[in-house]
């Protein structure tokens, strides 16, 4: 119930800001009124499933394992678990599969690539594996930075520095896809598994800080996405 209330608050201001609009300046009533508010009434019920489900399932097989990792000692394995969590979290994301889809249609259309279903498709997972790859290699850098006690300001610093950098000379047409790319990583599956996986390493680590130590993989799942993207374009 309290998750059902939550959901219902989270979701107030949205609902209060498109009401606002639609009845003051617009000042007409939306059509299939019924059909929105069996949509709202939907998406409540989705949003607090989901909420139960990362409680009771994702945020403590994330920290359980990162746990397990740590207590057996195995720099190796962590990093190669951190890896595949990060790879494959990012290729099941739905938010980077319709983003990879828009993108080879719109290449397509600019006679950019050949515009065949199989010639886009090629591109779409081609993206979908370069932006999977970059997440894999950032969740293992933020872990060996969790192992190692680097410190995160001068590695953030560097990576846009690098995108700055490689921005100037990427494709114009890949700039944007390179820069949603950042965005669309850090979505419903990646950010519960990876936060839980940060803090539980953090907290089974003798001398870090669940809240300094913990937190910073996503900034690095935002980040590593633009640059392997720009790269990807580059040389394409």
């Amino acid at each position: 119930m309290n998750s059902l209330l939550g959901s219902m608050r989270d979701l107030l201001p949205i609902v209060l800001v498109i009401a606002f609009f639609q009845i003051v300046v617009l000042q007409e009533a939306p059509e299939n009124l019924l059909q929105i508010f069996t949509g709202l009434l939907f998406v409540v019920l989705g949003l607090t499933f989901f909420i139960f489900g990362l409680e009771q399932g994702l945020f403590p097989i994330g920290e359980s394992m990162a746990h397990a990792f740590a207590n057996k000692g195995s720099v190796f394995w962590l990093l190669a678990f951190a890896f595949a969590l990060g790879f494959g979290t990012t290729i099941a994301e739905p938010a980077l599969i319709a983003v990879a889809d828009e993108a080879s249609e719109v290449v397509a259309e600019a006679g950019l690539i050949e515009a065949s279903e199989d010639a886009m498709e090629r591109y779409a997972d081609g993206l979908r594996i370069t932006v999977a790859l970059s997440v894999g290699f950032a969740i293992t850098l933020g872990v060996l930075r969790i192992l190692l006690n680097w410190s995160i300001q001068y590695i953030i610093m560097i990576g846009y520095v690098l995108v700055i950098v490689m921005t100037s000379f990427a494709p114009d047409e890949i700039i944007g896809i390179a820069y949603d790319s950042g965005g669309v990583t850090t979505s419903t599956i990646t950010v519960p598994l990876v936060t839980a996986l940060g803090i539980g390493l953090a907290s089974a680590i003798s001398g870090r800080n669940p809240m300094l130590d913990g937190f910073g993989l996503i900034a690095f799942a935002s980040l590593f996405p633009i640059v392997f993207v720009l790269g990807y374009g580059m040389m394409l």
